[in-house]
């Protein structure tokens, strides 16, 4: 029976890792960030008092250092640095890390290949890959890789999921009534402190985690309903959207990631819920949130109540 007691949060200064770092720590965990060397970008979004291991990401001898005495290494690092986790990978196999938790935290990569968003999410679909090969060769080692759909709260406060309040307006994917998984980013630590607080039960799989599933309409009624307020609804074609991100993605350009996004998550028949069956919330007893109080709370914080 493994137990995990130590772990090192690798590239957690972004916008996910400080929520993954602070869960980790409430539940009882002894946390390390380990940050690359020369970032501007570190302490300040960690716990006070937090260990920290500032290394160079490209060193596998750096790495196994930093990650000596972990049973556990949590990657948050940024898409920029995704293909780096290999030698992140091999480190913490060399270090004797019990499992390795990659930079997932998004759509489910192991359901995207030979599309074009997989085409994009390439490295991380390759570091799953790496990490199955590297558990069937090491049996001390094991793995658990995390998708969470979209980060609901950080979406609503950056305006991205298709609707105004202010202006009144939202655009809509076909019919609007695709259920898609979304998570906001403290479920998102506190699934992970689940997957290690219950090593035996996830190592080596896949797993999805979610505070909820939800439809466009779904949200659009809600928003109108607490904020008293009619949106202007305009709907497009989950083909046309399809269509300008391929014409996006062959001149080079990866913006069309936010148009592929849209198109796995809202389109009529797409099917990326979460399934229960998938779900670290089911395993290892984590509830789902309430999608009203998220939204009211983002409505007041805004000021639109």
């Amino acid at each position: 029976m493994v137990s995990i007691k130590t772990v090192a949060v690798l590239g957690g200064t972004g916008n996910l890792g400080p929520f993954i770092v602070q869960e980790l720590v409430a539940a009882g965990f002894t946390v390390t960030g380990v940050t690359r060397a020369g970032s501007t970008n570190s302490t300040p979004k960690f716990p006070d008092g937090l260990a920290i291991k500032s290394v160079d990401y490209e060193s596998v001898a750096d790495l196994t250092a930093a990650f000596a005495g972990q049973d556990a290494v949590v990657s948050v690092v940024a898409t920029a640095g995704i293909a780096a986790q290999k030698v992140a990978v091999d480190a913490a196999v060399a270090a004797g890390v019990r499992r390795f938790v990659p930079s997932e935290f998004g759509i489910n990569t192991r359901r995207v290949g030979g599309t074009p968003i997989g085409s994009i999410l390439a490295g991380k679909i390759a570091i799953v890959d790496y990490l199955k090969e590297q558990a069937a060769a090491h049996p001390a080692f094991s793995w658990t890789g995390l998708s969470t759909g979209l980060f609901f709260d950080w979406a609503l406060e950056r305006g991205t999921l298709g609707f105004s309040v202010k202006d009144k307006t939202a655009i809509v994917v076909d019919s609007g009534n695709e259920k898609w998984q979304a998570s906001n980013l403290p479920q998102i630590g506190r699934a992970v402190a689940g997957i290690l607080s219950h090593p035996d039960a996830t190592a080596n799989r896949y797993l999805g985690s979610a505070s909820f599933n939800l439809s466009q309409n779904e949200l659009i009624a809600l928003v109108e309903e607490l904020a008293g307020t009619k949106l202007a609804v305009t709907r497009v074609a989950s083909a046309d959207i399809q269509k300008k991100g391929e014409e996006k993605l062959a001149q080079g350009d990866f913006r069309a990631f936010i148009d592929f996004l849209h198109v796995h998550n809202f389109a009529d028949g797409a099917g990326n819920a979460l399934a229960p069956a998938d779900s670290v919330n089911e395993l290892v007893g984590l509830p789902y949130e309430d999608l009203r109080a998220t939204v009211e709370s983002w409505l007041k914080k805004s000021g639109a109540l």
